[in-house]
């Protein structure tokens, strides 16, 4: 009996550590996952230490103009937004803006040059388009002037054989006078035969 109990209860503790391995495991996956908060809040005092009095808080991203630095640990400072002037630790200033300023002057920049590049999409649709156009057109227009070359032959074929046939008339006329001496002379003669 001691062996069943002891097999039981072997078998209830494996039970319960699976069980318990799989709520883990549960409770693991539902986790909502946080980050932490970049937002940063500092003191503005009235003079270089903790013990002077705190004139306002400042949140991170705030520009300012440093007129002193006495020491390592302060520094004087004069808010550009409101011209409040006062002490702040050195630690927690940077030359350039904290990184949400950044990211959104990023964000911002990507954004013109996506709304750029859309725009530049268009018109590149819009001039292959127009280049199709053209191209249909520029092939209508050889097809034309080809058209129009061979009619320009053709009439200029056409128009030689008037000038062929003048040439001709001319040549012809000039041996018809010829013909016409000859046989007048020729009637001549035969009279001036008959006459003898």
């Amino acid at each position: 009996m001691n062996r069943d109990c002891r097999g039981i209860t072997v078998k209830l503790v494996k039970i319960f550590m699976l069980t318990g391995l799989a709520l883990a495991a549960l409770s693991a996956s539902a986790q909502e996952l946080n980050y932490v908060n970049d937002i940063l809040v500092i003191t503005l005092r009235s003079g270089p230490g903790n013990q002077y009095q705190i004139i306002k808080t400042i949140p991170s991203g705030t520009e300012m103009a440093v007129l002193e630095r006495p020491n390592q640990e302060y520094a004087k400072v004069r808010l550009t937004k409101d011209g409040t002037e006062g002490w702040v630790l050195t630690q927690y200033l940077t030359s350039k803006p904290v990184a949400r300023q950044r990211l959104a002057a990023a964000e911002a920049k990507l954004a013109k040059v996506e709304e750029q590049n859309q725009k530049l999409n268009e018109e590149l649709a819009a001039l292959r388009q127009s280049h199709g156009s053209l191209e249909k057109d520029a092939a209508a227009l050889r097809d034309q002037y080809d058209s129009e070359q061979k009619r320009l032959a053709r009439l200029q074929e056409v128009s030689a054989r008037p000038l062929q046939l003048e040439a001709e008339n001319k040549e012809l006329k000039q041996q018809n006078i010829t013909l016409s001496k000859n046989l007048d002379i020729l009637t001549q003669e035969n009279n001036a035969l008959q006459d003898r």
